[in-house]
């Protein structure tokens, strides 16, 4: 009798066994669900590694198609970049923070921007009223970019930049800050999430139509494959998909195929695959369900390899390895009975860990009531050490590969994302896909099914639908004083009685002249920033010329 049989005729027992003592002891619920509600089995064994093919589909750390990783030592090497992403009030406030937490032994920086900056407003516009510092740090100009960094040797520490629509402006303040401290841009690291994509289905913070928005991170990736070379062009972004409410499947699916949209255009616009490629980062949630997770990091190792290599024809190792950041998931985090949010962000965290992560942002446990805390913020970082200097989950690489259910699971993920994707395609890839509404009313579906889990009590979230207590009133949060809008108007008032308009106007000329033609607009863009030109009035400039994107609306 060959194993399979023997496993099969085991089974086969083990299972009328357990029937018969469903009949005395009947189990929890009638079905067992992912957090993305796929079905999970009772048990699952050898039988479900069947036509697995271990070189072909896991393979070994370091080498194709990476599933188990993009490094050949992973943690054993170093461990992931620590980062907390934070930014609020006015960059002088962001400084200190940015300080305090690389005292307290984060390994890389993660800023937050207010919505004015975000989609392209400075300050002192009427559509700034309001919001200025309130959900990040407000920047105008490159004043306020020297401030945020002043004291911090940006040739020392790796940054993230989470700056969208307006991603080319602040990484041309980025740049010439580090000039400001002696520091080339060929010796800076560090990311801009710089994916509009992901903005049109799921986060809003857009601000021009996608062809000009194509064309401006194209212009990044082209600038930085030669100027920049170690920065990281874009950070295509999963994480605000999921929190939108996708699955993990479609995480997967939506953000991959955001991925080829980006390589597609970058190929169009006349630059070589392995020029660029190496350069793409992705940035992934990691949600409640930990098995679930881990299998979806693998899983979109394996899908981007396989279409870096097979669609793409990348040749360069780094172009089929997929490196990501993740977060932890902020959907997840629950206003009432905040102290529960930190166990939520360790299993997150570990989710990530063992998912093998580049680089991790963990939340503060008070962050579905407000900006976090200096306490708090402290935890959510002491979390991430914890895992890494006490879990033991960081001494071997790929901990969970060859359990039957988690690559059953990474199997069944890879399958799911990759019909998706093919659906994409025949809808005429991303972009269309978005215009169309495809990715939104998915995206909505899944998120109205979980929310209705939630509401039934299928689906228990502990504090809120279960386990409640009466609570008083949150104290202790972090409020930002509405007078920082108040402030930051008065700097941009001085600011543009200090600085040589005249040059400020001539290179806004430039930059115009920049748009109506094919020229790349990251140098013209810098030529700007560097005569302090504020990031309202070079958006202004670009509104003029590429119009503005007209949301569609998805019922």
């Amino acid at each position: 009798m060959s194993d399979t049989d023997s496993i099969k005729k085991g089974f086969e027992a083990y299972d009328s066994g357990v029937e018969k003592s469903i009949a005395r002891f009947p189990e929890r619920k009638k079905s067992f669900v992912t957090g993305s509600k796929s079905p999970v089995k009772r048990l699952y064994t050898p039988l479900d590694d069947a036509g697995r093919d271990y070189a072909r589909d896991v393979g070994f750390p370091g080498e194709y198609p990476y599933t188990r990783g993009v490094q050949n030592t992973m943690y054993r090497g170093r461990f992931w970049t620590m980062r907390q992403y934070a930014g609020f009030s006015t960059a002088e406030e962001s400084n200190k923070r940015y300080k305090f937490l690389l005292e307290q032994g984060t390994t890389g920086l993660s800023v937050a921007f207010d919505l004015p900056t975000q989609i392209g407003y400075d300050s002192d516009h009427a559509l700034s009223q309001g919001e200025v510092g309130k959900v990040g740090v407000a920047i105008d100009s490159l004043a306020d970019m020297e401030i945020l960094f002043d004291g911090i040797p940006l040739d020392k520490v790796s940054t993230s930049m989470t700056i969208n629509a307006p991603a080319s402006v602040l990484l041309a303040m980025y740049i010439a800050v580090a000039e400001k401290q002696g520091v080339s841009p060929d010796k800076l690291e560090g990311t801009i999430q710089n994916d509009i994509l992901k903005e049109y289905v799921a986060r809003g913070t857009y601000i021009f139509p996608p062809a000009p928005s194509m064309r401006l991170i194209t212009d990044i990736f082209a600038y930085c494959s030669k100027s920049v070379p170690n920065w990281n062009t874009i950070s295509i972004s999963g994480y605000h998909i999921r929190e939108a409410g996708s699955t993990a499947a479609q995480e997967v699916a939506f953000t991959i195929a955001d991925g080829i949209a980006y390589v597609d255009a970058a190929i169009k616009a006349g630059l070589d695959v392995d020029q660029f490629a190496p350069r793409l980062s992705f940035f992934f949630n990691a949600h409640n369900d930990l098995f679930e997770e881990v299998a979806k990091f693998r899983a979109a190792r394996r899908v981007w390899a396989k279409v870096m290599k097979e669609r793409f024809g990348a040749k360069s190792p780094k172009s089929l390895s997929l490196r990501f950041h993740t977060q932890t998931a902020g959907s997840t985090l629950t206003a009432q009975q905040p102290d529960n949010n930190i166990v939520r962000v360790a299993i997150q965290t570990l989710a990530a860990v063992l998912g093998g992560t580049q680089s991790l942002h963990t939340n503060s446990k008070d962050e579905a009531l407000a900006l976090p805390t200096e306490a708090s913020v402290r935890i959510a970082l002491r979390t991430q050490q914890i895992v890494a200097y006490e879990s033991g989950a960081a001494e071997t690489i790929d901990p969970l590969a060859g359990s039957y259910y988690v690559e059953s699971m990474t199997d069944r993920i890879q399958k799911e994302a990759e019909a998706y994707i093919a659906t994409i395609d025949g809808l005429g890839g991303a972009v269309k896909a978005i215009e169309k509404g495809y990715v939104q009313q998915e995206i909505q579906d899944a998120a109205y099914a979980y929310q209705m889990d939630v509401e039934s009590g299928e689906r228990v979230v502990v504090g809120v639908n279960k386990f409640q207590i009466e609570e008083g009133s949150p104290k202790g949060l972090l409020r930002v004083d509405p007078i920082v809008g108040e402030r930051q108007a008065a700097k941009l008032k001085e600011l543009r009685a200090k600085r040589d308009n005249r040059a400020v106007e001539g290179t806004l000329a430039a930059l115009k002249a920049g748009a109506k033609g094919d020229a790349n607009l990251m140098p013209l863009i810098l030529d700007a920033v560097k005569a302090y030109a504020t990031l309202g009035e070079i958006c202004d400039v670009l509104r003029a010329e590429f119009g503005e994107y007209q949301q569609k609306v998805i019922l």
